[in-house]
């Protein structure tokens, strides 16, 4: 070849990359690895973790933080603290966010109440979660009149006004309890409302995922070798659903917690002396206009709880969908 011409690769010559050896390990990345890789660059997220972790310390660390603080117990009554007129009174150093009208410090009562908040939300959203998931596997799975009578089951559950039912279950309720005392007033009462108003909600999205898969060719050929119906729901469709439950059940917690706080606050949820962010704000609604720090800082925390909750199933959302290439 001539000095001022390019010389022209032969076939050979372009493709011996492909001979070359291999420098570096190359390992694939496992699905949890992919999620934290994409859910730790969603900083909206992150903060929203964080903040929900910082709830949870709280809740099991309550009476540590309480006695770090110098704080009086949340059930201790103190007269002497109150204004001259028996009224309660605003924030002050030794009371950071005042007393109400007994005299109970507001900020060790709001510590507290993180604890029923998170309780009610984490057994609330599992049990209706369970439930969701196996009725909606079963109404997808064998559809026909299987399908007809759960689904007919989802919308009359639906139909039911949560809050009026509640108010006739804890009229019912209120002395002895119900169903052989499985029912009882106050934290029990919640559960199996937001049990029985949510479940229908989880169980219609996991009917449509489960009908549609399972026409999908690893359930055809688990079936033709003899797997049972019940291995097939519970052994190959429902490990296929994980991404959607998980999604759906970190988005029922912050319902589950509104909940409460809507049952507590009309006096159908949290008995007192308990404390409860929907107690303590139906306290201070009725003296609002002169003692504003009895419903502003435990709904201040309520609201900052449920955003925390919905911004971070979001992120997670996010990060588990198959079309986030992030």
């Amino acid at each position: 070849m001539s000095t001022g011409a390019q010389e022209i690769a032969t076939p050979a010559d372009a493709f011996e990359f492909l001979d070359a050896p291999v420098t570096g390990d190359v390992t694939a990345r496992s699905p949890v690895s992919l999620f934290w890789r994409r859910f730790r660059k969603d900083r909206v997220a992150m903060i929203s973790l964080a903040f929900v972790i910082f709830l949870f310390l709280v809740a099991i660390f309550a009476p540590l933080i309480v006695s770090v603080l110098g704080l009086p117990g949340p059930y201790k009554q103190n007269l002497g603290l109150l204004g001259p007129f028996g009224e309660p009174t605003g924030p002050t150093l030794k009371n950071p966010m005042g007393v109400d009208r007994l005299g109970r410090d507001v900020m060790s009562r709001v510590i507290y109440g993180t604890r029923v908040s998170l309780e009610v939300g984490i057994i609330g959203a599992g049990v209706s979660t369970v439930i969701g998931v196996v009725v909606g596997i079963f109404a997808g799975y064998y559809r026909g009149w299987t399908d007809t009578i759960l689904s007919r089951m989802m919308d009359v559950i639906l139909s039911i006004p949560l809050l009026l039912l509640g108010l006739g279950i804890a009229a019912a309720c209120s002395v002895k309890g119900c169903a052989a005392g499985l029912i009882e007033p106050g934290l029990p009462v919640i559960i199996f409302l937001i049990a029985l108003g949510s479940w229908p909600f989880v169980a219609r999205i996991v009917r449509g995922l489960v009908l549609s898969m399972r026409e999908r060719e690893f359930v055809e050929a688990s079936r033709a070798l003899g797997a049972s119906d019940t291995r097939i729901m519970f052994r190959e469709i429902l490990p296929n659903l994980t991404t959607p439950i998980i999604v759906y059940a970190s988005l029922l917690i912050p319902t589950a917690i509104l909940i409460e706080a809507a049952l507590s606050f009309i006096g159908i949820g949290i008995r007192p002396p308990t404390a409860s962010w929907g107690g303590m704000i139906a306290e201070g609604t009725e003296i609002f206009n002169t003692a504003w720090w009895l419903f502003a800082f435990p709904g201040l925390a309520l609201l900052l709880a449920v955003l925390a909750f919905n911004l971070l199933g979001d992120g997670m959302q996010d990060a588990l969908s198959p079309r986030n290439t992030r």
